[in-house]
């Protein structure tokens, strides 16, 4: 049965999706102090973290950040603010998904279901490392290392790359992008794939090879294969 941690001080809104999520088998757990949202983290070790961003005393992105710093559990925001800035916010933090309220449940579970498949069946396979432009990547420890030394990504971030080593010196669309990540693109803003890439370049950046991942406007994201000299 897998864990979750809601963050949410919704009282009425936290007892639903208790109760929803119970009969789809998984373990919902919330907060007492709002204070302390990183110690009951601490204590739950949960599988999935559901956090809304307007809370008490910290919101959702402090908290977001502090647990980022921690450990890499999937995030899903959960929030009623329909700024896109905050989309892009929670996906620079390194969240894994936003919902905006009100929500349907059935997209709910939907996007727990899927962000529960990539974070933790995607880290059985069986192939582990990879070598890309001089470069180790560890598709299991999400790590990518060379002589400038070593980053490690988030999952997205990771499953982005991984894509793209896959089909090296050729374009992949950001409809492939798109349904690799998320499987129910419909809900995904397309800039929620520009923020990862962003991001995945950025990181990139602190090892040299910020500039082998590359747009093709108007068709997508191509990885170079040939390694610095």
């Amino acid at each position: 049965m897998f864990k979750i941690l809601l963050v949410e001080d919704d009282k009425s809104l936290f007892k639903e999706i208790q109760e929803r999520l119970s009969q789809w088998s998984y373990s919902v757990t919330g907060i007492d102090d709002f204070s302390n949202v990183l110690e009951s983290f601490a204590k739950i070790k949960p599988d999935l973290v559901i956090i809304d961003i307007q809370l008490p005393k910290y919101d959702g992105f402090y908290w977001c950040r502090m647990i980022r710093s921690h450990s890499s559990v999937p995030i899903i925001f959960l929030s009623s603010r329909d700024h896109p800035t905050d989309m892009v916010m929670s996906m620079q933090l390194g969240a894994d998904d936003y919902i905006q309220k009100p929500f349907h449940f059935d997209v709910l579970i939907a996007k727990i279901q899927a962000t529960l498949r990539r974070a933790y069946d995607y880290n059985t396979e069986k192939i582990e490392l990879k070598s890309w432009c001089g470069s180790t990547v560890d598709y299991e420890a999400n790590t990518i290392s060379n002589h400038a030394g070593s980053i490690e990504l988030s999952r997205n971030e990771m499953l982005i790359l991984k894509q793209l080593i896959e089909s090296k010196n050729k374009i992949v669309s950001r409809e492939q992008l798109m349904e690799r990540l998320w499987n129910d693109k419909q809900f995904i803003s397309d800039n929620t794939l520009t923020v990862n890439v962003n991001r995945l370049r950025k990181r990139l950046e602190e090892i040299g090879l910020g500039n082998y991942i590359e747009t093709k406007v108007g068709q997508g994201y191509i990885a170079k294969e040939e390694a610095k000299s």
